[in-house]
C-alpha cells in the first residue's frame, strides 16, 4: 500500500466503523444484525489472509516471513470464525465456548507473537548502520525493563477489572471452560505488551514502523473484544452484541493494512532534515497508567472501590513509575554532562589545529594579546624611560617556517607531509616550557610565544633549530628539515602595539632570513635600509672590521671541577639599526658570496688579537669552513695571526665546521698536517651531525673532536652514555681528545662524566660573552 492509497484506507476504516455502529442498533432485528456482524468479521479475517499471502510472494527475507506467519495466524482465526458462525447462526448457540472455534481464535496470539519477533529482527536497514540504544540514554536497558513492567502492570489491572478478575472469582461449569475463558485475556496481555514495547522503543525513522504500528493497533483491537468476550463468558451471558465485536472487525482490517504496507528501503540522502521527537514513543508507556487512574477514579466515585489485587498491583505500578522518573532525572544529569563535555570538545576544536593538536591562529592571537597586556607594552603600563613596571611579564615571539616543505609533499604525498608536521610540532613543544604557547598558523608555519622569565632569545632559537636539524623519519626514510625563523622581542616603551603587528614583524624577519639563504634566525629590529647584507659590509670593510662585527667567547671547562681550559671564539654581527643577525645567517651569506676565506681570516685575526691582549693563559678555538681546508689562504692567515700577536701555536685550535662537506679528503688531510707542523691543533666540530662521519674521522688526522649536542641530550640516558663511552674510547685509541658540546644541565654533565669525557662546553658553564666579561668569571673560578 502506497502513500497515495492512505486516504482510501482511512475512508474504508470510517465506513467500517459506521457499519458496525449502525449494525449495533439492530434496526432490522437481532438475527439479521448477528448475520451481518459475523459476515463482517469473516470478511475482515479473510481479507487479512489474502493480503498477507499475496504481499509475502513479492517480498524477501524478514518481510516475507512475518507476513506469512501473520497470514497463518489469521487463517486459524478465520477458520475459528467460520466454526463460530456455524455454531451461532446454524446451530443456534449464543456464545459457543469452549468449542473448536477457540482453537482457531487462540492460535492467532501464538502466530502474532512469532511475527512480532520476526518483524523486530527486520530493524536493520541495508543502507544504514545498526541503531544502538545506548545512543539515547546511559541506562537504556533499565528504562526498557521499567517501562515494560509499567505497561504490563497497567494492562494487567485493566484486564483484571474487565475480565480476568471475574473469571478467577467465577465458578466455571468445568475446568476446560474456565481455562479457555482465562486463556483469552492472558494471551492477549502478552501479545499486547510485546507490541506496545516494540512501538515505544523502536526508531522513529525505521522503514518498517508503519507495519509495526498498524499491526499493534490490530492486535489491541482484537484483545479488547477478546476481553469483552471472556467477561461475558465468565458471567454466563448468552449473547454478544455487535458493538462488542467491533474489535473483531477493525482488528483484522488494521492487520490487513499492516500486511499491505511495503516500505521504501531505497537509500536516502543522509543529509536530509533532522528527525523530530516522536511523542508517541514518550507517551505510550503512560497511556495504560492513565487508563488505570481513570478506572480507579470511576470505581471510587461509583462506590465500588478497587479490590486488593488492583490496589497491590497499582501501588507496584506507582513505585515503578517513580523509579522510572528518578532514572530519567539521572539520565538528564548525564545528558547535561555530555552536553557540557561536547561544548568543551567543540571549544577545543575551534581553538586548536586538528592535525598537530597545537593552538591555532585564533587562540594564539588571543594569548598574544593577553601577553602584550601583561608585558606592559601599553602606554599605561610603562615607567618613564621605557623600563617595565613591577609585575610585567617579558615575552618573545618566534615565527617558524619550514624550508622547502613542498619537496616533502611532492616526495611522500600529503600523508607523509602531515606526519612530518605532527613530528615537528612535538619537537617544538619539547623546546619550550609548559606555560609557553606553540601554535600552527597554517601550512608549514608555526609560531611560539615565550612568556615570563626567559633565557636569551637567541639561545631559545638556537635550541629550536638544533632539535629540528635532527632528521625526521617519514615512511621509513630519514628526512632532514631546516627552518627559517623570525624572532621579535617587543619594546616595552612602544605604545599601542598589537598581536597583528608583532606577527607581521616576525613574518618579515623570517622572510628576510629566507632571502639570506634559509635555515636562519633573524631578530627583528626597525630598519629603513631593507634586509641586512653582511657580504656588502664585509667588502666595505676591505680587510678591516665590518660595522657591528664582534666576537664573543664561550668557556670550555675541565670536568669535574669545571676549571676553564679554553674558550671558543664565536662571531656576532649587529646591523646599523641594532638588529642581531644569527651566525648561521651571515656566515652562510658570506660563503655564498665567495667570501668564506675572508671571513675565516677576519675571525682568526680578531680572536688571536683579543686573547693575546687579555693576557689569559687559555687556548682559543676558532671555527673555519671545511670548504677552505687545503687552501693556501687559510694556512697563511693562521701563520700571520700567530706571528702578528706572538701567540704560541699550541694555544690555537682550528675547528673545521662542516656546513658543507670537505671537497677532497686527501687534500684536507694534507692541509691538516701542514697546520699541525705549525704547532696548531685541529678539531672536527659537531661530530655526529652534518657531514661528520667515521669515514671523515678516519681520513682526517685531527687532534680532537667535539661531540654534537644531539649525542648528549640525556633523553635516553643509558643509550646516550653507551654511545658517548664508545666514541670516547675510540678517540682515546686514536690519540684524540674529546669535547662534549651543548651541556646545559647537571644531568647531561653527569652523563658525559660517566662516559669518560673530561672536557665540556655549554650554557651550564657559561654563555657566550665578550672576553672582558669572561675574564672576570675565569678569575673568580680560579
Amino acid at each position: 500500500m502506497t502513500v497515495r492509497r492512505y486516504p482510501v484506507a482511512i475512508l474504508l476504516v470510517v465506513v467500517t466503523v459506521a457499519l458496525v455502529a449502525v449494525n449495533g442498533l439492530a434496526l432490522w432485528g437481532d438475527t439479521f444484525a448477528l448475520w451481518i456482524d459475523d459476515a463482517m468479521q469473516l470478511s475482515a479475517g479473510v481479507s487479512a489472509v489474502v493480503c498477507g499471502f499475496l504481499v509475502a510472494r513479492r517480498v524477501r527475507g524478514h518481510q516475507r516471513w512475518w507476513r506469512a506467519v501473520i497470514a497463518l495466524g489469521m487463517t486459524g482465526w478465520s477458520l475459528g470464525q467460520c466454526v463460530w458462525s456455524w455454531y451461532q447462526l446454524i446451530d443456534g448457540r449464543g456464545l459457543p465456548s469452549p468449542s473448536l472455534a477457540d482453537v482457531g481464535y487462540l492460535s492467532f496470539p501464538v502466530f502474532a507473537l512469532v511475527a512480532l519477533f520476526i518483524l523486530a529482527r527486520a530493524r536493520i536497514r541495508p543502507d544504514r548502520e545498526r541503531w544502538q540504544p545506548t545512543q539515547w540514554t546511559a541506562h537504556f536497558g533499565v528504562a526498557v525493563v521499567l517501562d515494560g513492567l509499567v505497561v504490563t502492570g497497567s494492562l494487567f489491572i485493566l484486564t483484571w477489572t474487565a475480565a480476568l478478575g471475574q473469571l478467577v472469582r467465577a465458578t466455571a461449569p468445568d475446568a476446560l471452560a474456565w481455562a479457555v475463558a482465562i486463556a483469552y485475556p492472558l494471551s492477549d496481555l502478552v501479545v499486547v505488551v510485546v507490541a506496545v514495547l516494540l512501538v515505544v522503543f523502536d526508531r522513529v525513522d525505521r522503514p518498517y514502523r508503519a507495519n509495526l504500528l498498524l499491526l499493534a493497533v490490530g492486535i489491541v483491537a482484537l484483545a479488547c473484544s477478546d476481553s469483552v468476550f471472556a467477561y461475558l463468558v465468565s458471567i454466563g451471558a448468552e449473547s454478544m452484541k455487535p458493538w462488542s465485536d467491533a474489535g473483531f472487525v477493525l482488528g483484522p482490517l488494521f492487520i490487513a493494512y499492516a500486511l499491505l504496507v511495503t516500505p521504501d528501503t531505497r537509500r536516502r540522502d543522509e543529509a536530509g532534515p533532522p528527525v523530530g521527537v516522536d511523542w508517541w514513543q514518550l507517551a505510550l508507556p503512560y497511556v495504560p497508567v492513565t487508563a488505570v487512574a481513570l478506572l480507579i477514579t470511576v470505581q471510587v466515585v461509583a462506590g465500588a472501590g478497587p479490590d486488593a489485587v488492583e490496589v497491590y498491583v497499582g501501588v507496584l505500578v506507582v513505585l515503578l513509575v517513580l523509579a522510572r522518573q528518578l532514572l530519567s532525572l539521572l539520565d538528564n544529569r548525564l545528558l547535561l554532562r555530555r552536553v557540557y563535555e561536547g561544548q568543551q570538545q567543540l571549544t577545543h576544536q575551534a581553538y586548536h589545529d586538528p592535525l598537530t593538536g597545537l593552538a591555532n591562529r585564533l587562540l594564539f592571537a588571543d594569548r598574544l594579546d593577553r601577553a602584550i597586556e601583561q608585558s606592559g607594552t601599553k602606554q599605561s603600563g610603562i615607567k618613564q624611560g621605557g623600563e617595565p613596571v613591577d609585575g610585567q611579564r617579558p615575552l618573545v615571539l618566534i615565527f617558524v617556517d619550514l624550508d622547502d616543505f613542498k619537496e616533502v609533499n611532492d616526495r611522500f604525498g600529503h600523508a607523509g607531509g602531515d606526519a612530518l608536521l605532527h613530528a615537528v610540532a612535538q619537537r617544538l613543544l619539547s623546546c619550550v616550557r609548559s606555560g609557553d604557547t606553540v601554535a600552527r598558523l597554517g601550512g608549514d608555519e608555526f609560531a611560539i610565544l615565550l612568556e615570563g622569565e626567559l633565557d636569551a632569545p637567541q639561545a631559545v632559537a638556537d635550541r629550536i633549530q638544533g632539535v629540528l636539524r635532527r632528521p625526521f623519519a617519514v615512511d621509513g626514510t630519514l628526512v632532514p628539515v631546516r627552518a627559517s625563523m623570525g624572532l621579535v622581542v617587543p619594546d616595552p616603551a612602544e605604545p599601542l602595539i598589537t598581536s597583528d603587528v608583532l606577527l607581521g614583524r616576525a613574518d618579515t624577519s623570517m622572510y628576510a632570513g629566507k632571502r639570506l639563504g634559509k635555515d636562519t634566525t633573524v631578530v627583528y629590529r626597525p630598519s629603513q635600509d631593507g634586509p641586512p647584507d653582511f657580504p656588502s659590509a664585509l667588502r666595505r670593510a676591505d680587510g678591516g672590521l665590518p660595522d657591528g662585527f664582534a666576537l664573543v667567547f664561550q668557556p670550555i671547562v675541565r670536568l669535574p671541577d669545571e676549571t676553564p681550559v679554553a674558550v671558543e671564539a664565536l662571531a656576532r654581527w649587529t646591523t646599523r639599526d641594532g638588529a642581531s643577525v644569527s651566525p648561521e645567517t651571515f656566515v652562510r651569506a658570506a660563503e655564498g658570496a665567495g667570501l668564506g676565506a675572508e671571513l675565516d681570516a677576519l675571525v682568526l685575526d680578531l680572536a688571536c688579537r683579543e686573547i693575546a691582549a687579555a693576557g689569559l693563559d687559555l687556548t682559543v678555538h676558532v671555527n673555519v669552513c671545511a670548504s677552505g681546508l687545503g687552501a693556501a689562504a687559510l694556512e697563511q692567515s693562521v701563520g700571520a695571526s700567530l706571528a702578528r700577536y706572538r701567540l704560541p701555536a699550541d694555544r690555537l685550535v682550528v675547528e673545521i665546521t662542516e656546513t658543507v662537506p670537505v671537497p677532497d679528503l686527501c687534500a684536507g688531510a694534507e692541509a691538516i698536517r701542514r697546520l699541525q707542523e705549525l704547532g696548531v691543533r685541529v678539531a672536527l666540530d659537531d661530530f655526529g651531525a652534518g657531514y661528520s662521519s667515521l669515514t671523515v674521522l678516519h681520513a682526517l688526522p685531527v687532534d680532537l673532536i667535539k661531540l654534537d649536542r644531539a649525542l648528549t641530550t640525556g633523553v635516553q640516558p643509558e643509550r646516550d652514555t653507551a654511545l658517548c663511552r664508545s666514541l670516547v674510547g675510540l678517540c682515546a685509541d686514536l690519540d684524540m681528545a674529546v669535547v662534549a658540546e651543548g651541556i646545559e644541565t647537571a644531568e647531561q654533565a653527569e652523563l658525559i662524566i660517566r662516559a669518560g669525557c673530561t672536557t665540556a662546553q655549554g650554557y651550564l658553564f657559561g654563555h657566550p660573552a665578550p672576553l672582558s666579561a669572561l675574564r672576570l668569571s675565569t678569575l673568580s673560578a680560579g
